[in-house]
């Protein structure tokens, strides 16, 4: 019944993704979707030229207008946000669109504008993303997403939704059970890792089939309007891992064991590799490829296909890495002969130990013509691979931002950097660079980065941070007379939290208060999720925070603008984040003390208390920033069924704290959010202040093993909890902003 299913929607599928392609239907439904009030004022042109451009022009006639002129799909949608931005003040953001008040009758243009991409691929997705940000989005919320990227002119974005469907049925037809398949799958929130091969199984239950049905016919949404509105989608191939059972039905196949990740115990990872030089890859390859181009038609050739992500490769022979990329990517274009095939470049880096200079060159060497892969250079900002790698040895390539750990929400950012070095990647000599993107693991805050990068692929030079900024904000806040203190604002911002120039905590800052409590080894970590703040906070946060508020007081209209009311909470949450250390240092120096006593070891810990409950307080006032939409949206995709609903909850809880049955990447994918402040993070250090107090009060040592047990346990018991059932718990926004932004700034300011 599944097949004859896939078959039908996938007939439907084709149909409508190949009539899609040369049209520009998608194009005039976007203006339909964001600015309603002026869909008969655009008139949108196919013509001739090379690469992706656009010519934007004031319509000729009675009837005005604007006509955007382009020689591409993606160029007509960056056309658009050219015009409703530079000309109508308007953007849409992650908060919601603002596209509407686009002004009436529409603003002229004058003389004509022109504009060209100087990459070829503006790229957008990082696979764990899907998971960090998008585990239990619905359409509605992938249609704001992909009219968000496509305004901006991403062109090539990854579409990893539903993949398990398809591969479900390749292990049927490979003779394997559905227990065995079942066993191999990874719950709702972590199928990023599954598809790594990081990790197998479900520590949570079984995948649901609702659940691999609901995603299947998820993403055949998805990659209709991607390629609607002009972006090529990249779908995935299959990688080589299977289920442990695979040996069973194919007892002589070349199958090795992976390596362990994470901490995992052995039966949650060493995920079973099915080596590509046995003719079962091939195979198993074909039979995925044909059916996925069944269920999605003609809507791409271009796959994402990583083996060795965290993963360690069978053997480090040069011969045997070529065999490896050689053979999979024969399977590939056995199946598609168009394909091509697309990696992250994060092993390189990672790994950098193993994946010296000749086995990097022969893994990709396994590939002998260079436009038949791209690579993503995935941390370009701060560790990029490209230059030695001598650009990927001649293979097409991808300067990639990557960005919030886990979808960790730290200030952070680099935009001198971004301004300069994809340009120097790009211009240098032999350089084969052909694209910039987003990596970044989760989409939370620092939007600015990402509009920063995107527009930055639409200039031939460096883009002017204070001219940008400037028109950045006026846009983000688009109401007549806005206070000079709200550009001050973002002008202190701009010139210091993000011209973050140490590649030491860069990516993403991690507040103390989200890691498990100890009396040491949480302060100024750098690497990877740092934790040193590389800025002075009564310099940077505190003079940001006093204009923001200063705007509002001047012009009490801001407060209605959802972007400005998203970054004040913003910025306070940054102010409490990092009170929180000095606040943590002093409860450490007191209990280090001669004369410490129960009694002032509980005094010192209770300023800990009180950010934690105030910054609960201040982000119950913003429906950004809400646990509870979390896990509505995880248990929304259950309907009526209320056990679907626990097991979707359990997983979106578990992410976001211990990640792992035992907390295998504890806190990897911590969130500063209502509902998790005032609870899991305020009882957990709760529960260590008593633990310190007690050790003063008893003489006893200390244990840190048995203080993170128990702080294990509260996880364990939080991430079963249901939504709603205890007392007092709300879904929606509580408390006035300016109320408790005010109490806040009198005493933490």
């Amino acid at each position: 019944m599944q097949g004859n299913f896939l078959l039908l929607v996938g007939v439907l599928g084709a149909l409508l993704v190949d009539a899609a392609t040369t049209s520009l239907d998608g194009i005039y439904s976007l203006v339909q979707r964001q600015i309603p009030q002026h869909q008969n004022s655009f008139t949108f042109a196919l013509i001739e030229g090379d690469g992706d451009s656009f010519v934007i022009s004031d319509t000729h006639g009675d009837s005005g207008g604007i006509t955007i002129e382009c020689t591409t799909v993606s160029a007509c949608a960056r056309g658009l946000y050219t015009y409703v931005t530079r000309y109508g003040g308007v953007d849409i953001w992650w908060t919601g669109s603002r596209l509407n008040q686009l002004a009436s009758p529409l603003p002229s243009v004058g003389e004509p504008v022109n504009g060209s991409a100087i990459v070829e691929y503006r790229y957008h997705f990082n696979t764990v993303t899907f998971d960090y940000t998008a585990a239990f989005w619905a359409f509605d919320q992938w249609s704001s997403e992909l009219d968000w990227l496509a305004l901006r002119g991403v062109n090539l974005p990854l579409a990893w939704v539903g993949y398990e469907y398809i591969l479900i049925e390749v292990f049927r037809d490979a003779g394997l059970t559905d227990a065995e398949i079942a066993s191999f799958l990874s719950g709702s929130a972590f199928q990023a890792w599954n598809r790594f091969g990081n990790i197998q199984g479900s520590w949570g239950g079984d995948l649901p089939t609702q659940w691999v049905n609901d995603q299947f016919a998820l993403n055949q949404q998805i990659v209709a309007r991607m390629v609607e509105l002009g972006m090529t989608p990249v779908l995935p191939a299959f990688t080589g891992f299977v289920p442990r059972a695979m040996a069973r039905v194919y007892p002589n196949a070349s199958i090795v064991n992976g390596s362990q990740w994470g901490g995992f115990p052995a039966d949650l990872t060493d995920v079973s590799f099915l080596e590509p030089f046995d003719d079962l890859f091939a195979t198993l390859q074909m039979s995925f490829i044909s059916k996925q181009q069944a269920a999605y038609g003609n809507a791409t050739h271009i796959y994402t296909l990583d083996q060795y992500n965290e993963n360690s490769p069978y053997s480090g022979d040069t011969a045997y890495l070529y065999n490896i990329s050689l053979y999979t990517f024969d399977s590939m274009r056995a199946a598609d002969p168009e394909a091509v095939w697309m990696m992250q470049g994060w092993l390189f880096f990672a790994d950098e130990s193993f994946w010296t200079a000749d086995r990097i060159a022969a893994y990709l060497g396994g590939v002998e013509n260079n436009d038949d892969m791209i690579v993503l250079d995935l941390y370009s900002e701060a560790a990029p691979q490209w230059q030695r790698t001598n650009s990927y040895y001649g293979k097409q390539w991808i300067w990639c931002e990557l960005h919030d750990y886990g979808g960790n929400m730290g200030f952070e950012g680099n935009l001198p950097v971004l301004s300069t070095d994809p340009l120097e990647a790009l211009y240098s000599s032999g350089s084969s660079m052909k694209g910039m993107g987003l990596t970044m693991e989760g989409q939370e805050g620092n939007e600015i980065v990402y509009d920063f990068l995107l527009d930055q692929a639409w200039s031939p030079t460096s883009l002017d941070i204070t001219s940008y900024v400037e028109a950045w904000v006026a846009r983000r806040y688009p109401i007549s007379n806005l206070p000079s203190a709200a550009q001050t604002a973002w002008g202190i911002l701009s010139t210091t939290v993000y011209s973050n120039s140490n590649s030491d905590t860069q990516a993403t800052i991690k507040s103390i208060f989200e890691l498990a409590p100890s009396t040491s080894g949480l302060v100024n970590l750098t690497g990877h999720h740092p934790t040193e703040i590389p800025y002075n906070t009564n310099t940077t946060i505190v003079p940001a925070l006093t204009n923001l508020t200063l705007a509002a007081t001047q012009n009490p209209t801001l407060l209605t603008v959802p972007e400005f009311a998203y970054d004040l909470v913003d910025v306070v949450r940054q102010l409490l984040a990092n009170r929180f250390i000095d606040a943590y240092e002093a409860l450490i120096t007191e209990y280090d003390s001669s004369s410490a006593t129960a009694a002032s070891v509980t005094s010192a810990g209770q300023p800990l208390l009180d950010i934690l409950t105030i910054l609960d307080t201040l982000l119950w006032t913003n429906e950004n920033f809400l646990l509870s939409t979390w896990i509505a949206d995880a248990r929304a995709l259950a309907g009526s069924n209320a056990t679907y609903a626990d097991y979707l909850e359990y997983n979106a809880r578990n992410q976001i704290t211990l990640w792992g049955p035992d907390g295998e990447i504890n806190d990897y994918a911590s969130k500063q959010w209502a509902g998790l402040v005032g609870t899991y993070y305020l009882d957990r250090w709760q529960t260590f202040i008593t633990y310190l107090a007690d050790i003063k009060h008893n003489g006893t040592a200390y244990d840190n093993t048995a203080i993170q047990a128990q702080l294990l346990d509260i996880g364990k018991e939080w991430d079963t909890q249901i939504w709603g059932q205890q007392a007092g718990e709300s879904w929606d926004v509580v408390g006035d902003v300016m109320t408790v932004v005010n109490d806040i700034v009198q005493k933490w300011i």
